[in-house]
């Protein structure tokens, strides 16, 4: 399939990546993409996030280079029951898109019921546009309640390639995504593929997720990734470029 941008990467500004900006928008060049989002972690408590200063002088960057539109993101961490996050709105409010996600060293595990409706409380900020990586076992969801829950609030659930590459650190991962893409055809919810490249290598890379969307038959028309309609989703009236 022909996919048009990826906007779940990392730079070396996350302290546990490899490639800078530059090498990763010519990877997406190189992938033949036409949007890169660039999407590094937030927050003071998270191990590997810069200063959240770095989110606020994106103005230098130009927003075409090497002939792909340049989006401006951030993975931001549930930290919370309440479905609070680590970046201030004042922060946020600059960024094109912003991707939520639970990670251990920010979030303490509950149930299943509780892990859900937090990231439900989450995703009615406006500022959510993504909730990435809802797949790692150590961090249980209810599938089909998340995914109406996305869908009413017009948010997008994705698809983490690297949750699926062999040796990742998440768990039971091919099965809960099994389990959330049919949730999504059932509902209607629309998912939003994400490499979480953390080399420029990576970038746009989708061939673990694509052997599950084959497996399900998800359909084309529920994948965000593969129109400027699935796009203006996730950056709402935002310029592109």
């Amino acid at each position: 399939m022909k996919y048009l941008f990826d906007l779940h990467t990392h730079t070396i500004a996350s302290g546990h990546a490899y490639s800078t900006l530059q090498e990763n928008i010519a990877a997406a060049r190189d992938a033949g993409l036409k949007y890169y989002g660039f999407s590094d972690h937030t927050g003071s408590d998270h191990q590997d996030a810069f200063r959240n200063s770095w989110f606020t002088n994106f103005k230098v960057i130009p927003r075409e280079i090497y002939g792909v539109h340049v989006l401006r993101g951030a993975e931001t961490n549930l930290i919370d029951y309440e479905g609070h996050y680590d970046l201030s709105h004042k922060t946020a409010a600059k960024l094109d898109y912003m991707i939520l996600s639970i990670h251990g060293n920010t979030y303490e595990t509950s149930t299943a019921e509780v892990n859900t409706e937090s990231l439900i409380k989450a995703m009615k900020d406006p500022y959510v546009r993504i909730i990435g990586h809802p797949d790692d076992g150590r961090f249980p969801l209810l599938a089909e309640p998340l995914a109406a829950a996305v869908r009413e609030n017009g948010v997008l659930l994705e698809l983490n390639n690297s949750s699926l590459r062999e040796g990742t650190h998440r768990t039971n991962t091919r099965e809960n995504n099994l389990e959330l893409l049919r949730a999504c055809m059932k509902c209607g919810t629309m998912i939003c593929l994400g490499s979480d490249a953390h080399i420029s290598f990576d970038v746009g890379r989708f061939r673990e997720a694509e052997t599950l969307l084959e497996e399900t038959g998800f359909p084309d028309e529920l994948i965000a990734n593969l129109t400027e309609e699935g796009l203006s989703r996730i950056i709402g009236d935002k310029k592109a470029y």
